[in-house]
């Protein structure tokens, strides 16, 4: 899939990483699966570079409209396990 991910260019090179590395989580589950408590872990990074809540949802946003994947799912998923579990997409139609 050819799109870009939504990172500020005001982030380092690490921040960068860090924030593409959360939505390589997200993509992995739509597109196959992944450990909930990895998407946990990727996302606590994320929030490390985006704390403020309004800059998530713009992100968010931005991401799904690039990739047609809804990063606030799969959080929502992934937290509410009750130890690591793989979580995959229920069905094969994006959000």
């Amino acid at each position: 899939m050819e799109y870009q991910y939504p990172l500020d260019m005001d982030w380092t090179h690490d921040e960068m990483l860090k924030v593409i590395a959360f939505f390589n989580q997200i993509e992995r589950y739509y597109e196959s699966s992944v450990l909930s408590d990895q998407v946990i872990a990727h996302y606590r990074n994320f929030k490390q570079i985006v704390p403020g809540k309004a800059e998530e949802k713009q992100i968010f946003k931005e991401f799904e409209q690039n990739s047609g994947y809804n990063s606030y799912q799969v959080i929502k998923e992934a937290t509410t396990q009750n130890k690591p579990t793989h979580i995959q997409q229920k069905n094969n139609t994006r959000t």
